[in-house]
């Protein structure tokens, strides 16, 4: 195939996954109106058309969409061959993408940054918080971080921390104005600080554990957090009951400003992974990153 075809269909692409000739062509470099005249040759030259246009969108036809499928995984693989030609450096080097949340960053991750900044100046990591449960392929993430309960079978999973629970805590000063929760259900009388992982979804149900069998409690408060650090610190300025990591209240659980409940009720959950698409072969920034992160008890 001609390189001058190549450079349409990676047009084409680009197009398609911007869904705008305006967007695309920043990225490319060109003009919308180069990049326009160069998608409206190559559907000419294959008979069918590969996008729909309007004033306002543009969406693949079932032609696009079926030739995104085919070839844009493709160009991704030429990509990542590219890029793996930097093993040939001194350094890696390179942007990685990460989608997850600040606890995770926390727990998992803040504590190697500096040492992995410092080994790898070459190397970026764009660390994108976020609850939502993000699709890594579907939003072009070179990874995401999640519980190990938590990630698909086709994705590799590589453990970067231990397991661990959720505690019950609020301040000394809420259980002197609230009764001490004596099972979980009592939790329902009480201030609850909830957490909803994504706007359109439900609020998150805290989940305990007696003799084996699994349950939920959905407690009512006044609060609604999208972010287990802010759960945290509404828990530590004594306006309710909050459900946050373990090892994230330790400090304030040694120095009195948090009292845990229920202990024996909470569950243990597999620690965090990181995970990412099963790809051929990884770029050697990647390869630093995971062997940074990999939990070793």
């Amino acid at each position: 195939m001609a390189q001058t075809k190549i450079n349409d269909l990676q047009a084409f692409v680009a197009v398609a996954r911007e869904q705008s000739f305006t967007k695309a062509a920043v990225k490319l470099g060109v003009t919308s109106s180069a990049l326009s005249h160069t998608v409206r040759g190559l559907e000419e030259r294959l008979g069918v058309r590969l996008l729909s246009r309007t004033t306002r969108n543009v969406s693949t036809t079932e032609a696009g969409d079926r030739l995104m499928r085919s070839i844009a995984p493709l160009f991704e693989q030429i990509a990542a061959e590219v890029e793996a030609l930097n093993d040939l450096r001194d350094k890696p080097r390179g942007t990685i993408r990460i989608t997850c949340t600040d606890d995770s960053i926390e727990l998992c991750v803040r504590a190697k940054l500096k040492k992995f900044s410092e080994q790898y100046p070459d190397i970026v990591l764009e660390l994108f918080v976020d609850y939502g449960f993000t699709n890594v392929v579907e939003e072009r993430f070179d990874a995401g971080i999640r519980l190990g309960e938590a990630i698909s079978k086709d994705m590799i999973a590589v453990r970067i921390g231990r397991d661990w629970r959720l505690s019950l805590v609020a301040s000394p000063a809420y259980f002197e104005q609230n009764p001490v929760p004596e099972t979980p259900y009592d939790l329902m009388k009480h201030n609850c600080i909830n957490i909803r992982h994504r706007p359109s979804g439900t609020i998150y149900a805290w989940e305990f554990e007696r003799d084996g069998k699994p349950f939920t409690v959905k407690g009512e408060g006044p609060l609604v957090f999208n972010s287990i650090i802010h759960v945290l610190n509404a828990a530590l300025d004594g306006i309710g009951i909050g459900y946050v990591p373990e090892e994230l209240v330790a400090p304030y659980l040694a120095d009195g400003r948090l009292k845990e409940v229920l202990p024996e009720w909470c569950p243990t959950f597999q620690g965090y992974h990181l995970y990412y698409p099963n790809r051929r072969q990884a770029s050697p920034a990647f390869a630093a990153l995971v062997e940074a992160l990999r939990y070793t008890p």
